[in-house]
């Protein structure tokens, strides 16, 4: 499976067909019905984006988003490894605003689910008929002993990307010469099943490059990893002894931290590190907490619209969703909004739905030019959205094949980001 820049725009537009149909109006609005979207990431950006275009002025939209500036978690990794500049992960608002979104850069810090309402840090009040949440995640208070959000200019997550991408690449970049780069890895389920593995591999590039002496310790509570097989044959090939991956085996789940002594208990062996970065375990976006639609960390869905299965006039996308075998990642969420925007128009003006059908791809570069993927098709059943196909790249591929994905996986940002912000 191969996508470039068209192909990619190309299946977006099929995703989210709907064929045109007389108005209804919304019972408790006068004026055309109002859709809400907190949250604008790949998801949100995406399906306020699609909503506004298809449904052709028929449904006000409005994108509450308090960044001005978004920068992308997928491909944060590869600017820390300097293969990206940031400003290439950063995006702005202007494009969905120009397609006729309402663009408002505030929090939402509250839902009226009886009302129909969410109320925002700045004051105002928003009415909706469907509200669409994508906030993307928190952090389980607790995850890490020791840690908590007021550490993490000492030992950052950067697992929002922006400011803390740029803090934990200076840090890296200032290690001592020799010294100690340590990772707490996640528990399942997290925002991007091989994101922490491609960081420890653009880490690594960075320190063989700059700091050859120095060692890389991943402490992992989980016993296998997305790609695991692929990144520890690219770790032996391009940074052997380097990468000390300690699994849940061998005491990867029992860690503390302490961020003012700089040090790393696992299993009780206590290490002194020059820099840590804490991946904590995660849960859906608090503004879904507020709402009343979690259960546990995440909030379950119907695969078949993304409706929360607490409330019917509420869609929730992406990394906050409980809704079965999709990973959390961008394309994920962007697939998911292309069916949740189609799902809201029929909802709202009685196009055509059609059934839904999602995809996704996640690469990774695990040194320059070492592009490897892994990727599925997936349909909506009723008990969740189910895996019906999937495809990964294979070990011992030769290095033209694994250029050649990661020239794809460039083309494809490009090809998302215009999807999602409409520049």
């Amino acid at each position: 499976m191969t996508l470039n820049r068209r192909a990619f725009l190309g299946t977006g537009a099929a995703a989210a067909a709907a064929l045109s149909a007389p108005h209804v109006r919304a019972d408790n609005h006068a004026g055309k019905p109002k859709v809400v979207v907190i949250g604008g990431g790949a998801g949100g950006a995406t399906a306020a984006r699609y909503i506004a275009k298809d449904s052709k002025g028929e449904i006000d939209v409005t994108l509450v988003e308090p960044s001005r500036m978004y920068y992308t978690c997928f491909f944060s990794n590869l600017y820390m490894g300097g293969f990206r500049e940031l400003s290439s992960i950063g995006h702005s608002y202007g494009g969905l605003a120009k397609g006729g979104v309402n663009v408002v850069h505030d929090w939402a810090v509250g839902v009226d689910r009886a009302a129909k309402t969410v109320t925002l840090a700045g004051g105002a009040v928003l009415s909706y008929d469907r509200l669409v949440l994508s906030p993307g995640i928190d952090f389980v208070d607790g995850a890490v002993p020791g840690w908590d959000v007021t550490s993490q200019n000492k030992m950052p997550h950067a697992y929002k990307a922006g400011s803390q991408s740029e803090l934990l690449k200076a840090q890296i970049e200032s290690m001592p010469q020799g010294g100690t780069f340590a990772m707490v890895a996640p528990p399942n389920p997290f925002r991007c099943p091989p994101g922490p593995y491609e960081r420890i591999s653009m880490v690594a590039h960075v320190l063989k490059e700059k700091n050859p002496t120095a060692k890389i310790i991943v402490a992992d509570p989980k016993a296998k990893f997305s790609k695991m097989a692929l990144f520890q044959e690219g770790w032996a090939n391009h940074y052997d002894g380097m990468i000390d991956w300690i699994g849940a085996d061998f005491g990867g789940g029992n860690v503390e931290v302490n961020a003012n002594e700089m040090t790393v208990s696992i299993d009780g062996e206590v290490t002194k590190v020059d820099v840590c970065n804490v991946i904590p375990a995660m849960k859906a976006g608090r503004i879904c907490e507020l709402a009343g639609i979690t259960e546990g960390n995440w909030a379950p869905v119907h695969g078949a619209t993304m409706q929360s299965r607490v409330d019917e006039n509420i869609h929730v996308l992406g990394d906050a969703s409980a809704q079965g075998d999709m990973p959390k990642s961008g394309f994920s969420a962007n697939s998911q909004a292309k069916v949740c925007a189609m799902a809201v128009r029929g909802a709202l003006t009685g196009s055509k739905v059609f059934p839904a059908k999602f995809s996704n791809t996640c690469w990774s570069l695990i040194d320059t030019d070492d592009g490897v993927k892994v990727g599925a098709t997936y349909e909506a059943t009723d008990e969740k959205i189910a895996k019906v196909d999937g495809f990964i790249s294979a070990t011992g591929e030769d290095a033209d094949l694994r250029k050649a994905t990661f020239e794809e996986s460039v083309g494809w940002y490009a090809g998302i980001t215009s999807d999602m912000f409409g520049s």
